[in-house]
């Protein structure tokens, strides 16, 4: 009898033991696992109740042969869709001018642990960032402002200087990580280019579509003076968004006229290969990026289109890929707010921004302002004063990590550019998508997004790993 209740109570501890920095299940019969000797798996753990950020755990996880009947995510290496280009954050005008204000070493600290790829790290390898100003910066502004009712057709003004601490931090980041991809997106036109003489809404009049394209040309050629590489842009951000400060309204159909008739064609001209990604916007409107692409005179010079969940359904990625299976998919921005809660911030954005992007063929996954200060700025007269930074500066040397720095983290720091995401199946209450890296290890990241604990299985190659994930909580997991 003693030697009976003995194994019970091994098998009883050892299943304890693997869910070590997890949770334990309810009961619902299952016989525990035998303990592993070997740990197969590692596993990085942030809990919803803030309790654990982003820790690597001491669980050891092995894979084994032995069944069970909990519920199982299946990966198949032999199933691959797109490959990865990167994770990260809008780096704003304003998210520059606040990391600038940090001391020297304690700057090159945060950019260390940002972009670097120590232990510490989460390599952030993917940045989006504004042509003119954005309404996270100071102040609107183009790089060709002209005082009201003058104009400046030949570009003679044209002028990257007032960008210059976002062109100064841009360089610092590629001392780290020289392979980073940035895209970049205008809020507006030049004012003096648009038909209502603002910098909020309006349209680009169609006598200057030339100009304004041979504005990008500048652009990028200046950029790329400054040791600059602009990896892709969006002709707009938001182009069916007219309300915020700076903004601009385009129509499919006008950026299909524009992209044809004289962004494309000047670039090619020019000999740029920068890629140009339509829509920059809203999963309702999958009409939008598919009306442009339908274009026939447009499409060869469209690398895809760039999505915003803040309508819509995430699923409206794969509506547009199964239309147009040779062009890519870009998830370009998602913000967390002032108000906003940890755990449910965590959730959302795992489900829908890291697992649902990547689950419906985007290529990279974006959320917003990188950094901000602790009122939530700078922002435009007008601009977002609810938008939470992943970094918060709090002062000349101190800056706190908020839930959109975990969001990302999960991602980036394991899953680096020219990554696969592979076949998974998916379980209840557990979402997952998983990747295989250059390097040959497999990444899987996890969200449980019910209100009860999760005991499952990851099923690789015939074997299976038991594992465990408390209400609320996201794990990455390496093999």
């Amino acid at each position: 009898m003693k030697r009976k209740f003995y194994q019970k109570w091994q098998r009883f501890a050892s299943l304890l033991f693997i869910l070590i920095g997890c949770s334990s299940s309810p009961d619902n019969g299952n016989e525990p696992e035998p303990t592993p000797t070997t740990n197969d798996v590692t596993f990085w753990l942030t809990k919803g109740n803030e309790t654990v950020k982003l820790q690597k755990q001491n669980t050891v996880l092995g894979f084994t042969t032995n069944p069970n009947s909990y519920s199982t995510i299946e990966v198949n290496q032999n199933q691959t869709f797109q490959t990865i280009d990167g994770f990260g954050y809008t780096l704003t005008g304003g998210s520059a001018e606040v990391i600038n204000q940090l001391g020297d070493s304690k700057k090159q600290e945060l950019l260390q642990e940002l972009f670097g790829n120590s232990e510490n790290a989460i390599s952030v390898s993917y940045l989006r960032i504004s042509i003119g100003a954005s309404d996270l910066n100071s102040s609107v502004f183009s790089y060709d402002d002209m005082p009201s009712g003058q104009t400046d057709i030949n570009l003679t003004n044209f002028s990257l200087a007032i960008d210059s601490q976002l062109i100064n931090l841009l360089k610092d980041i590629l001392l780290i990580n020289p392979n980073i991809k940035i895209m970049a997106t205008p809020w507006s036109a030049p004012v003096w280019m648009k038909d209502n003489g603002s910098s909020v809404g309006g349209s680009l009049q169609q006598q200057y579509y030339g100009v304004y394209a041979q504005y990008f040309v500048k652009y990028i050629q200046a950029m790329q003076q400054e040791g600059i590489t602009i990896n892709a842009i969006t002709p707009q951000n938001e182009p069916l968004h007219g309300g915020n400060n700076p903004s601009m309204l385009m129509t499919a159909t006008q950026q299909a006229d524009f992209i044809k008739n004289n962004l494309g064609p000047a670039f090619q001209s020019a000999g740029i290969s920068t890629k140009i990604v339509a829509y920059d916007h809203n999963c309702d409107r999958p009409d939008y990026p598919i009306t442009v692409l339908s274009d026939s005179n447009a499409n060869p010079y469209v690398d895809g289109s760039a999505f915003h969940l803040y309508g819509g359904d995430i699923s409206a990625l794969s509506n547009v890929h199964a239309t147009f299976p040779t062009k890519n998919i870009y998830f370009t921005e998602q913000y967390t707010a002032a108000n906003g809660n940890f755990e449910g911030d965590l959730k959302w954005h795992l489900k829908n921004v890291i697992i649902g992007s990547m689950r419906n063929w985007s290529k990279n996954a974006l959320e917003w302002n990188l950094a901000n200060n602790s009122s939530f700025g700078p922002h435009t007269a007008g601009g977002c004063d609810s938008c939470k930074g992943a970094i918060t500066i709090t002062g000349n040397f101190s800056y706190t990590r908020n839930v959109s720095y975990y969001i990302i983290a999960h991602a980036s720091k394991f899953v680096p550019q020219g990554s696969t995401r592979i076949g998974s199946t998916q379980i209840s209450n557990v979402s997952n998508v998983v990747f295989k890296t250059p390097a040959g290890k497999y990444v899987m990241i996890a969200i449980n997004d019910s209100n009860a604990p999760q005991v499952f299985n990851i099923k690789y190659n015939g074997k299976w790993v038991l594992v465990s994930l408390e209400s609320g909580s996201a794990g990455t997991f390496i093999w």
